[in-house]
């Protein structure tokens, strides 16, 4: 199965192929570009360096969160179009949970930190066991020092939001990179897809765990 993967979530992002377990293609690139300017010349390129067609592809994975508005909006809305397009099944890859697939087989418990605004991370906990990652925690939208107090033994720490965590049981391991991976969407969307896990491209939708500034802001006047 060959699938595509977009990852938008962060102010990092990417796009990887995958043909079956290989890992074909990978681009992630950490600048101030948006993601409107640069997610489908990324697409464009990873599938020509790889002489794919679009319709080569047996479905898409898209990274929906939680992390940026603005990110996920253009990523779900990339992977919709898409799919209309080509008529493939996309797979819905939760952020959090493609960050812990990123460190295969820890022996201590993971847990993947962004960084969200007014003081707040996203996060949620996982644990490797003999039938793979397990997750033990909902994803949660919380303060620092709220997801502190929830580490109750030696825990790996990830992601941009890692460092703001402080707590004697925080591990934080000296990761390649500090943000979440395309590669890892991908893996996990196609495993998804072979399940047959898929979302209708009208159905799909980012998942936030919190209002936007603009709906705060919505809110602030309505009750005024």
């Amino acid at each position: 199965m060959r699938v595509l993967a977009l990852e938008t979530s962060t102010l990092a992002g990417g796009v990887a192929l995958v043909d079956g377990e290989r890992l074909v293609a990978e681009y992630l690139l950490d600048v101030s570009v948006t993601h409107s300017e640069r997610l489908m010349a990324a697409v464009d390129r990873v599938l020509a360096d790889a002489r794919w067609a679009p319709r080569d592809l047996d479905g898409i994975a898209v990274s929906i969160g939680p992390g940026s508005f603005t990110g996920l909006r253009i990523g779900v809305s990339t992977a919709k179009g898409l799919a209309w397009a080509l008529g493939v099944p996309v797979a819905a890859v939760p952020t959090l949970d493609a960050m812990a697939a990123a460190i295969p087989w820890a022996a201590l418990p993971v847990c993947p930190v962004l960084a969200a605004r007014r003081a707040e991370v996203y996060a949620s906990l996982y644990r490797h066991d003999g039938d793979g990652l397990r997750r033990e925690w909902e994803y949660l939208a919380l303060p620092t020092d709220e997801l502190a107090a929830r580490l109750t033994e030696p825990t790996l720490l990830i992601g941009d939001g890692a460092a703001g965590i402080t707590s004697p049981h925080a591990r934080r391991p000296a990761p390649p990179r500090r943000v979440p991976s395309p590669a890892c969407v991908a893996v996990l969307g196609r495993e998804r897809l072979i399940l047959g896990d898929s979302v209708g491209a009208a159905e799909l939708a980012p998942l936030y765990l919190r209002p936007s500034q603009a709906e705060l802001r919505h809110r602030a006047a309505t009750i005024r």
